[in-house]
């Protein structure tokens, strides 16, 4: 593997973390927003799943050629958490409203998770801009 192909890997992932790292802020964002009609769905957890990519490379110009990609968003299908709150305008005819299914540590360790691997490719990056720099520095 070249080091620009290197360079292109540590690319594509930062790309992927960067939008992992957008939706777990939303998720966090919108973990107290309820449904705005009775007995209705809160917002649901998303989470950002990926797929390798081997020397396949993408039908468009951004795509990595190696590396990785974002599969897609898919929607966290676990149940609500149910609070009886009676006077809340999302109460359900029993007294009960819908909680997002958004736990805060959970998200807050998928954070760090992607801030890590951020980091990680962050660095991978910049010791192959330092390799070339040396080698340019040593042809001279």
């Amino acid at each position: 593997m070249s080091l620009r192909n290197s360079v292109e890997v540590s690319a594509s992932a930062l790309r992927a973390q960067s939008l992992r790292m957008r939706v777990i802020a939303e998720n966090l964002a919108n973990q107290q927003s309820v449904s705005s009609t009775p007995g209705g769905d809160p917002y649901r957890r998303r989470v950002v799943t990926f797929e390798p990519v081997l020397d396949g490379g993408g039908a468009k110009s951004d795509e990595p050629h190696e590396g990785v990609r974002v599969r897609g968003i898919a929607t966290d299908k676990s149940a609500f958490q149910r609070v009886y709150q009676p006077g809340h305008p999302a109460a359900d005819g029993q007294g009960y409203v819908f909680m997002p299914n958004v736990n805060s540590a959970v998200e807050t360790a998928d954070m760090r998770s992607a801030q890590r691997s951020y980091e990680a490719n962050v660095n991978a990056i910049e010791t192959a801009r330092s390799m070339t720099m040396r080698t340019i520095d040593l042809l001279k």
